[in-house]
């Protein structure tokens, strides 16, 4: 039953991350990166636009039982995706960032309700 759960779990994750991404990419945004990697954990959506990228977090919830989604990102998730952030940056041929000028951090929050999925996207978050 546990293994359900996290599947589910998984499953609404990615459907989130899908929506957040056609959001983006529809104002204008291009994907550089999706579930990146590395050993302090993963980045979302790395996206660029002009000289500015952008690191989401995508955060998704079936209902409101506990609480809105963008609430899960916390001062300690806000810490780890800074440093994620760097590393990205740091790491050899990062995709997308010749010529950044500017860093910024997004959450897009994800909510599945019986009237479809809502997708509100916090623009420089933190």
């Amino acid at each position: 039953m546990v293994a359900e759960a996290g599947g589910e779990r998984a499953a609404t994750g990615r459907r989130g991350e899908e929506l957040a991404l056609r959001r983006y990419t529809r104002a204008g945004y291009v994907l550089v990166a999706r579930n990146w990697r590395c050993g302090l954990g993963e980045i979302d959506l790395v996206l660029a636009r002009g000289r500015t990228l952008v690191i989401c977090e995508v955060k998704a919830r079936r209902g409101s039982g506990y609480g809105a989604p963008f609430e899960a990102v916390d001062r300690r998730k806000r810490g780890k995706l800074r440093a994620l952030a760097e590393a990205f940056l740091a790491s050899a041929g990062a995709p997308g960032a010749d010529g950044v000028t500017d860093v910024r951090f997004d959450v897009a929050s994800v909510t599945f309700s019986e009237d479809g999925p809502r997708v509100h996207v916090f623009e420089d978050a933190f």
